[in-house]
């Protein structure tokens, strides 16, 4: 019997041996330069971690912002250098507790923040002006932003010393993930205001995470993955141009957010490419001249997708290959999914190992020694022209539907990303692609598990809250913000962010303020 030949998850055959013929006319001086320098395929900086290693940045949020707030103190004090939150669905859908459609959705896929109070809570006692925050929020992700300003200033603290990521990328959630609230155009809008804000107001904050993540969680391929980010990526600096600005102005800030799976070889090759394909695209079609425009700086997650409910314990070992090849594919910061994902919230022993996990890497292995320790191997350089050539084609399909939203418009992306989870799906059906523990090397009967659980009384509490609130704000006070908003929104030259800040340190909601939006800019509808 002939065995098929393995191929990646791009669909890229996998040679049994890789030697000088297959970098046959390549130039090392071309497609690899030096670590820190263009085209940046060796990593960013030119020690990457030999000086000090990636941000380990543990993502977390359940419940309300006092039990998360709880979560993160004990990350900080377990030697977490980041925090990263996630919000639940109806703050990520710019609904309050109370709303009809956040029944029983309050606190249970992160914490529940209405107003600037919550954020006032779910912070306390953090030091933000030590602390780099990342905030996994993108259509009203300019709101939680500057409630986390807002509570910073009450705190006395300098907004220019504020660091950390706002997710901020509503094209994917249009093509993998489905947390949009507004039509592209008004969102494109709403991300350009917050690049210029944050540019004169919070200097050091990374205005955009450009994700790919949710797409691979969808079923993208590798290439697939970085060529679509890319692409929005393209549009997000067309819309900041079109607003008047200069690429220099606020490519520095841009950063981006992939996964790392367990097929280490074209993991480590996929970030590669992606570097060279942004540096590249970057000087020569929007002739950006600062080096730190150029940098594709990334946050990496470890695949959600990959763990499995049966036999947990082995997500242990595939969250230690993924941490891996997201660290020799230069990473420069790291979330470790917790082994018990795939059945509820994570504990909070399955969340400190997480951690560990990648203190394993960065103080008991040699990897962090040295820069780019794949450079000029056989096998890896091959895949990384290969998984180059693969997303470039994407990317200029992409560009013949006209661009990424017109593409999105069209549905190209989330059908060649289905497309791919299909092929996905029934080889590991008829087991051409192994997963341990479920269609090989399964167990007759699972071991008991006790996953954590939210308290459903979470979602009560929250509305007596939001009641209470209401009840001691200035009413009035809040009408006039909420009214400014609405002007500014309805005209076209105004940023938007200056009168939504009013807003919220009136105590405007969440909701309130997502409202004022739909009724100018309206919300999307899927065609």
């Amino acid at each position: 019997m002939v065995r098929p030949t393995p191929r990646t998850e791009s669909g890229i055959p996998i040679e049994p041996v890789y030697g000088p013929q297959d970098l046959a006319g390549w130039d090392p001086a071309v497609s690899l330069g030096e670590p820190g320098a263009y085209p940046y395929t060796r990593g960013i900086h030119p020690t990457m971690y030999t000086g000090r290693p990636w941000t380990m940045r543990q993502y977390a949020g359940f419940g309300t912002a006092a039990e998360s707030n709880a979560r993160y103190h004990r990350l900080i004090e377990g030697g977490g250098t980041g925090l990263s939150v996630a919000f639940d669905l109806p703050t990520q859908m710019g609904h309050d507790s109370d709303a009809p459609l956040a029944r029983g959705e309050v606190g249970k896929v992160g914490v529940a923040v209405d107003s600037v109070e919550d954020m006032r809570v779910l912070f306390e006692g953090i030091p933000l002006d030590r602390v780099s925050t990342s905030m996994t929020i993108n259509a009203p992700a300019a709101l939680l932003l500057l409630m986390y300003q807002l509570v910073a200033e009450e705190r006395g603290i300098d907004p220019a010393l504020l660091t950390g990521t706002v997710q901020n990328d509503i094209l994917k959630e249009y093509i993998a993930r489905g947390t949009y609230i507004f039509p592209p155009g008004p969102s494109l809008r709403l991300t350009a205001d917050t690049f210029r804000y944050c540019r004169a107001e919070i200097p050091k904050w990374n205005t955009i995470s450009v994700s790919g993540y949710h797409m691979a969680e969808a079923g993208a391929s590798p290439a697939q993955e970085i060529a679509f980010t890319l692409a929005d990526a393209v549009a997000y600096v067309r819309a900041a141009l079109a607003a008047g600005m200069e690429v220099d102005a606020f490519a520095p800030r841009l950063s981006f957010f992939f996964v790392a799976r367990t097929t280490l070889l074209e993991e480590v090759a996929k970030f590669r490419a992606a570097r060279r394909i942004w540096a590249r695209l970057m000087r020569e079609e929007f002739g950006a001249r600062d080096p730190k425009s150029l940098m594709l700086r990334f946050h990496t997650q470890t695949a959600g997708v990959q763990l499995t409910a049966q036999q947990p314990e082995l997500n242990l070992v595939r969250v230690a290959v993924q941490a891996l090849a997201a660290v020799l594919g230069g990473t420069q910061s790291l979330h470790t999914n917790s082994f018990d994902e795939a059945i509820a919230l994570p504990t909070e022993k399955a969340a400190r190992l997480a951690l560990r996990t990648q203190q394993v890497l960065a103080h008991e292995t040699d990897v962090p020694h040295t820069a780019d320790p794949f450079a000029g191997s056989y096998a890896v350089e091959r895949m990384t022209d290969e998984v180059e050539a693969a997303a470039l084609a994407l990317m200029r399909r992409v560009e013949e539907l006209g661009g990424a939203v017109a593409a999105i418009e069209a549905g190209f992306q989330k059908g060649e990303i289905e497309a791919n989870a299909y092929r996905i799906v029934r080889e590991q059906e008829a087991g051409e692609r192994v997963v341990v523990g479920v269609n090989r090397f399964a167990l007759d009967r699972e071991e008991p598990y006790e996953p954590l659980r939210v308290d459903p009384a979470i979602e009560a509490r929250q509305c007596a809250a939001l009641a209470r609130l209401r009840a001691a704000r200035d009413g009035a006070a809040v009408e006039r913000e909420l009214a400014a908003l609405r002007r500014a929104a309805a005209g076209t030259g105004e940023n938007v962010l200056p009168p939504m800040k009013e807003a919220l340190r009136a105590r405007a909601t969440v909701g309130e303020v997502c409202g004022v939006l739909r009724e100018v800019w309206g919300t999307y509808e899927p065609s």
